[in-house]
């Protein structure tokens, strides 16, 4: 079984920052990548960004390009997002998801493809 714990989030001003963090544990982590997804009441659950562990390529949504950046640090098991320019519009709750490193038909940035989940952590951005 695998393990995910975020933390970082938190109360933002519009054109702030926040990092989050998910740190992954277990004896069967052997993901293939990691990402984010957000979701607000009412809406379903968005990709926000995604990492293949093995090399660094990277995926992220239209509206988080050149804002946002995930990043890992592979002795740690723990993958980053680093939100810069924060907008109201990126209120959420943020979740952190890896996927079982073995069913890697799906693309990176669909939420079918992972298998373990976060909690969710609320990222609440001000105007």
């Amino acid at each position: 079984q695998v393990q995910l714990v975020e933390s970082g989030g938190g109360l933002a001003q519009a054109g702030g920052s926040l990092r989050l963090s998910c740190a992954a544990s277990g004896r069967s982590f052997k993901s293939y990548a990691m990402g984010w997804f957000r979701q607000v009441p009412g809406k379903e659950r968005e990709f926000v960004a995604a990492i293949i562990l093995d090399g660094g390529r990277t995926r992220y949504t239209d509206s988080v390009k050149g804002r946002f950046t995930i990043s890992k640090d592979s002795a740690k098991n723990t993958v980053y997002l680093q939100m810069n320019s924060l907008k109201p519009e990126d209120t959420a709750v943020y979740y952190c998801a890896a996927d079982n490193g073995i069913n890697l038909v799906l693309g990176i940035w669909i939420s079918q493809r992972y298998d373990y989940w976060g909690q969710g952590t609320q990222v609440t951005v001000s105007s």
